[in-house]
């Protein structure tokens, strides 16, 4: 062997030992997660009292609207006013005898409307006023009323129970029937109505009646 051939021996078994591997990254185990704990069995809650058992449905949505149009509120009506008049004596009394006026002051005729009415009767004012009169006149008792606007209203055959200048409303008492015999064939109460000096048919002012006018005249009451 020749000295040059020495280095390439040293070299020889560096040559023939195998290369080195790089070392490979070795990941650690996995370790597996527990799992998640499983929440405790509870009984259901039982229903309120009172409630409904109709499970709850979704409520379809809607797109929301405008109110619908309300017509304007009218004011509200006044209540009626009370009617001014009534009858002399209680309900629909039968009439016995119509207003019939004579076509001149001094002939016969019939000034006024008679009504049945038992003696002793209430009789009423039939509308508010004051008492222009109360007393007896010609054997009879007569109350008459005066009442706004030139009116008044006779009342006879009445026993009084009111005075002269006393103030009456609607309805109110003034007397009673009395019994006088000769002006009807049976008990009544003769109603008159009067504008100023004209006679009227009093069933005019509970809207029946006819309008039927006498002449100028201040005699008194048939």
């Amino acid at each position: 062997m020749t000295s040059r051939t020495l280095p390439a021996l040293a070299l020889l078994p560096a040559l023939l030992s195998p290369a080195p591997q790089p070392s490979a990254t070795v990941a650690p185990p996995t370790v597996p997660e527990p799992p998640p704990p499983v929440p405790p069995r509870t009984a259901p809650e039982p229903p309120l009292r009172g409630a409904s058992q109709t499970p709850l449905q979704d409520t379809p949505q809607t797109s929301p609207q405008s109110p619908p149009h309300s017509p304007p509120h009218s004011p509200p009506r006044a209540a009626p006013a009370p009617p001014l008049w009534t009858w002399p004596v209680s309900g629909h009394p039968r009439i016995l005898r119509v207003f019939a006026p004579p076509p001149q002051p001094w002939l016969p005729g019939h000034r006024g409307v008679d009504l049945a009415a038992s003696p002793g009767a209430p009789v009423r004012a039939a509308g508010p006023g004051t008492i222009g009169y109360a007393g007896p006149l010609a054997g009879r008792g007569v109350v008459t009323v005066l009442h706004p606007g030139g009116l008044r209203t006779t009342y006879l055959p009445v026993r009084a129970s009111v005075r002269r200048g006393q103030a009456v409303e609607r309805g109110e008492a003034i007397g009673t029937v009395e019994e006088a015999p000769g002006h009807c064939p049976t008990d009544c109460l003769h109603w008159g109505l009067l504008r100023d000096r004209r006679y009227l048919d009093p069933l005019l002012l509970l809207g029946r009646g006819q309008v039927r006018l006498l002449p100028l005249w201040t005699g008194g009451a048939s």
